[in-house]
């Protein structure tokens, strides 16, 4: 419909997945589209269509989260927590973002602005993994400058993959700096 319209074809589309059935495609509609950027879950009307109950460890979306960053990773797609619904619970925030954060979800998606700092927070690289991402994209840098695959890091391997790490998360950084 987009490009019947005449949109730009930089448009990006976000797909919203909040159903069990929804979750079950995930692959196919991940790859579906050219436009699609990102994937959002909505754990709210999944939580209500899976006859769950919310709680605060979220064991009751895990299997829904994880297949949608399996389905973003394997596309290319950004991918966007569900939100936390009680905004008196700042430390229920934290956790559930510093959970999103640590199954490897962008960010998360929010339902009130006093939520960015926690989000922001949870999401930006540490002071300490800002400075093993430069040392090891620095060394890496000079090991092709000098013909080499591989450079050490503080007694680590550093390869082509730990480089592409390191420019993300300065990358993610520089965004999350960014007003």
């Amino acid at each position: 419909a987009l490009d019947a319209a005449g949109a730009p074809v930089d448009l990006p589309l976000w797909a919203m997945a909040e159903t069990p059935l929804g979750f079950l495609r995930l692959d196919a509609i991940a790859g579906g589209h050219a436009r699609l950027a990102a994937i959002v879950v909505g754990t709210s009307d999944l939580v209500k269509d899976l006859h769950a109950r919310h709680t605060p460890s979220r064991d009751e979306t895990l299997l829904a989260r994880s297949l949608a960053v399996m389905a973003a990773r394997a596309h290319g797609l950004a991918v966007l927590d569900g939100v936390h619904l009680d905004l008196n619970d700042d430390a229920g925030l934290q956790v559930a973002c510093a959970q999103g954060r640590d199954q490897g979800f962008d960010g998360k998606t929010l339902i009130h602005p006093r939520q960015i700092a926690a989000a922001n927070a949870a999401f930006a690289p540490t002071p300490e993994e800002l400075d093993t991402a430069r040392k090891r994209l620095d060394a890496w840098r000079a090991a092709q400058a000098e013909g080499k695959g591989v450079a050490v890091v503080d007694g680590a391997l550093v390869e082509n993959l730990h480089a592409s790490e390191a420019e993300r998360v300065l990358a993610l950084a520089a965004a999350i700096q960014t007003p």
